[in-house]
C-alpha cells in the first residue's frame, strides 16, 4: 500500500503552485477528493458485517474495558458497533441526512456505557479504534481500485479525523452527564436509605440492598453516634453538618470489605432497543469515614464496629481529640446492636446519649452514664424526682443552696469520701460532713441509706440535666 500518511503542504506542493493557502474555515477537500471518498465509503457499507466483525475483535483484544462486555454477550455489542457504523459512514456519504442519526448514537452509546461503568478512556478508545479502522479501509479501497485517487484522498483526511473527534466530544459529553446524574441518584438513594435505616423504618426485604449500596455487612456489629454544635449566633439557622472525619477500626488482619472476586460475572450490555442495567459491584466496599445523616437538631454516624474491647472508648478519644471537633461541641454514643435493621434502637440510644452530655459540650458513652440516660428518658419523671428531693432545698438563700448542692455532689464523685471531696472543693473534711449532715435535716433523707442515696443521686442528675 502506498504511504499515504504525508504532510499535507508536501501533497499540497506536489499538485498545485506554492503561493500561500488561503485562510478557510472549511476543508481543502476539492470536488475530486469528496467523490473519491465516497466511492470508498459505499463499499464500506456493503461490507459493514465484516468490518464490524474485525472491530470487536480489535476491541476485545486491545481494549479491557470493553472485554467483559464482550464476553457477556458478544452479538449485542456486534449489534452496537454495526448500529454505530452504519450511521458514521453513511455520514461521510450523506451527511445531511445521516448527521443527527449518528449523533443520537454516539450520545446513547455514551450514556449507556455510563451506566454499566466502562471507563470514559476506554469508550473514547474504542471510537478512535474505529475511526482508524474506517480510516484505513478507505485508503486501501481507494489504493485498489484507483491508486491515483489516494492523493486525493488525503485532502479529506482532515475531515475524516475531525468527524471522528466531532463524536469523542458528544460521546465524552453524554458520559459525564450521564455520570453526574447517576452520582446524585445514587447519592440521593443512599441519603433515603441512610435516614430510614436511623428513622428504624427500613424494609427487612430492603436491607441487603442496602447492604450493598452503603458497603456495611447486613449483620455487623454498629453503633451510633449522634452530634450537636455549639449554640451559633442568632442570625445562624439550622443544625450546622458535623465537621467530622473519625478513621474506624478494623479487625487486625481483616481484608478490606468489598474485594472484588476473580469469579464475578460481567454486567451484561445494552442494545439499541434495550436500556442497560447499572453495574454493581458483586460486594460492598467497606468505607473507612462514618456515614453521616444529618437531621433536624443534630448529626448521627453509622460506626461500625469490629467487636474488640474498648472500641467505642477509643471513638470518643478520638472525636474529643480531633482538630475537626469545634469548642462545645456535645456527642452521645449509645450502645453496640446486631445488624442493620437494629439501627433505628441505636439511633435512639445514641439520642439519649446525646440528652445526658453537658450543656457546656463533651462526649458520653451510654454505657458509662445508664442512670443519667434514666433521667433523660423520662423527663417529667425526673423533674418530680428533683422537686421532691431537693425541694426543700430551694426555700434556703440561692447561694446558701447552691454550696450545699456542690458539696453532696462532689461527696457522690467521690465515692462518699469526705476527705476527697474536701480536697475538691478546698475545705476541711468536717466542713463536707456538716453540709451533708445539715442536708439531712432540711430534707429528712439519710445518706447513709442505699435507697436514699439513689434517690439523691438521680435527682441531682435530673436538676443538672434538666434544668429543673
Amino acid at each position: 500500500m502506498p504511504q499515504v500518511v504525508r504532510p499535507r503542504i508536501a501533497v499540497l506542493r506536489g499538485t498545485r503552485s506554492a503561493a500561500p493557502l488561503p485562510q478557510r474555515f472549511r476543508s481543502l477537500a476539492d470536488r475530486e477528493a469528496v467523490e473519491v471518498l465516497h466511492r470508498a465509503a459505499r463499499v464500506l457499507v456493503a461490507s459493514l458485517p465484516a468490518l464490524t466483525d474485525r472491530l470487536v475483535e480489535a476491541l476485545y483484544q486491545q481494549e479491557p474495558g470493553y472485554r467483559a462486555a464482550i464476553e457477556a454477550d458478544r452479538a449485542e455489542v456486534w449489534q452496537e458497533v454495526h448500529h454505530s457504523l452504519r450511521h458514521n459512514v453513511g455520514s461521510l456519504i450523506q451527511p445531511r441526512e445521516f448527521r443527527e442519526a449518528a449523533h443520537r448514537t454516539s450520545r446513547w452509546i455514551g450514556e449507556i456505557r455510563a451506566e454499566q461503568g466502562v471507563p470514559l478512556d476506554a469508550v473514547l478508545h474504542a471510537f478512535r479504534m474505529g475511526g482508524a479502522m474506517v480510516w484505513q479501509d478507505l485508503v486501501d479501497e481507494t489504493a485498489r481500485r484507483d491508486p491515483d485517487g489516494v492523493r486525493l484522498l488525503v485532502h479529506v483526511a482532515a475531515d475524516v479525523w475531525n468527524f471522528v473527534d466531532e463524536h469523542c466530544g458528544i460521546v465524552g459529553d453524554a458520559y459525564r452527564q450521564a455520570e453526574r446524574q447517576l452520582s446524585w441518584r445514587r447519592e440521593n438513594q443512599q441519603r433515603l436509605m441512610l435516614a430510614a435505616l436511623l428513622d428504624g423504618t427500613a424494609r427487612i426485604a430492603d436491607l441487603c440492598e442496602a447492604a450493598a449500596m452503603l458497603g456495611l455487612p447486613e449483620q455487623g456489629r454498629y453503633a451510633v453516634l449522634a452530634v450537636a454544635s455549639a449554640p451559633r449566633g442568632p442570625h445562624q439557622q439550622g443544625p450546622a453538618r458535623p465537621p467530622l472525619t473519625l478513621p474506624l477500626p478494623r479487625p487486625r488482619g481483616e481484608a478490606p470489605y468489598g474485594r472484588a472476586r476473580s469469579d464475578a460475572t460481567p454486567h451484561r450490555p445494552a442494545t439499541p432497543h434495550r436500556p442497560a442495567t447499572p453495574h454493581r459491584p458483586a460486594t460492598p466496599h467497606r468505607p473507612t469515614t462514618p456515614l453521616w445523616h444529618t437531621g433536624p437538631d443534630a448529626g448521627f454516624a453509622i460506626l461500625p464496629l469490629t467487636g474488640e474491647a474498648g472500641e467505642l472508648h477509643a471513638i470518643a478519644a478520638a472525636l474529643e481529640a480531633s482538630a475537626d471537633t469545634p469548642a462545645g461541641t456535645r456527642a452521645g454514643i449509645g450502645s453496640a446492636v446486631d445488624g442493620l435493621a437494629a439501627l433505628g434502637d441505636a439511633r435512639r440510644l445514641a439520642e439519649t446519649a446525646l440528652r445526658a452530655c453537658p450543656a457546656s459540650g463533651g462526649t458520653v458513652l451510654l454505657d458509662e452514664h445508664l442512670p443519667d440516660a434514666l433521667v433523660v428518658s423520662s423527663p417529667a419523671l425526673g423533674s418530680a424526682l428533683a422537686d421532691r428531693v431537693l425541694g426543700p432545698l430551694d426555700r434556703l438563700d440561692p447561694s446558701d443552696r447552691d454550696v450545699i448542692v456542690e458539696t453532696l455532689t462532689a461527696w457522690l464523685d467521690a465515692d462518699g469520701s469526705a476527705q476527697r471531696a474536701g480536697a475538691r472543693l478546698y475545705c476541711h473534711r468536717n466542713t463536707v460532713l456538716n453540709r451533708l449532715r445539715r442536708f439531712e435535716q432540711l430534707t429528712g433523707r439519710c445518706l447513709t441509706r442505699p435507697r436514699d442515696a439513689v434517690e439523691v443521686s438521680l435527682a441531682l442528675a435530673a436538676r443538672r440535666l434538666l434544668g429543673t
